[in-house]
């Protein structure tokens, strides 16, 4: 009996705890679509006179090459509709190890410049921020979601808070709500149990007293067979 009540009470305790699980996964690792905007390059990095192969790339992600970007002191400006775009995707709980490179034949390629890209990077209203380095690139990102992820979270080197201290935080919420649903749930049952245990002695009693009465109505040993 206290099985199959127990069945839906640990159901709607998975289901409440997947739901709080994947709201909260939702707004943690909520990803954040990064474009080019413009992009100017001061220098190249070729010994000989022939056009560079700029691209841009976060570690442990695939290249994406600017096959416009091709002189210096040009300013290069795009649409985001671009058969290379997007850049990359950003988080709010981390940042990702990106740049900009020149690439080479023969020897490693060259560095316009590297950095941590954070999604609170995007302070501006409209969604933009300029990355410039001094004698190698300026180049605008668009991002208007990164300035609703961006202010959730501080940039990781400004941040009082630590990320795994959140996480914790939400895990013992998590667990404190579910011990309470299954408390609430196991005291529920049980008073149930208790109910359904008592009418049904008490039915088993009125049972037992209808049969006795009965088997004295058979034998004649009733209250009438006592006054006769």
């Amino acid at each position: 009996m206290i099985r199959r009540l127990f069945r839906p009470r640990v159901s709607c305790v998975l289901l409440l705890l997947c739901s709080i699980v994947l709201s909260y996964s939702t707004a943690v690792v909520s990803a954040a679509v990064v474009t080019l905007d413009s992009i100017e390059i001061f220098r190249t990095h070729e010994w000989f006179p022939s056009k560079p192969t700029v691209y841009f790339q976060c570690k442990g992600e695939n290249m994406t090459v600017l096959p416009d970007v091709k002189e210096k002191h040009v300013f290069y400006s795009f649409k985001g509709e671009e058969s290379w775009q997007p850049l990359t995707e950003l988080q709010d709980i981390k940042c990702k190890r990106c740049g900009f490179y020149e690439k080479d034949t023969f020897v490693p390629n060259d560095v316009f410049d590297e950095w941590e890209f954070c999604a609170s990077d995007f302070m501006r209203s409209d969604g933009r921020y300029i990355h410039y380095k001094e004698k190698e690139l300026n180049a605008t990102f668009l991002c208007p979601e990164c300035v609703r992820l961006g202010g959730a979270s501080n940039h990781s080197s400004k941040s009082n808070n630590s990320p795994k201290e959140m996480h914790w935080a939400v895990i013992l919420v998590i667990c404190a709500l579910v011990s309470v649903v299954f408390i609430a749930g196991f005291v529920t049952a049980y008073k149930y149990w208790q109910k359904r245990k008592k009418q049904q002695e008490q039915a088993r009693f009125l049972k037992l007293f209808e049969e006795g009465d009965d088997i004295e109505d058979e034998l004649g040993i009733g209250p009438l067979s006592h006054i006769v």
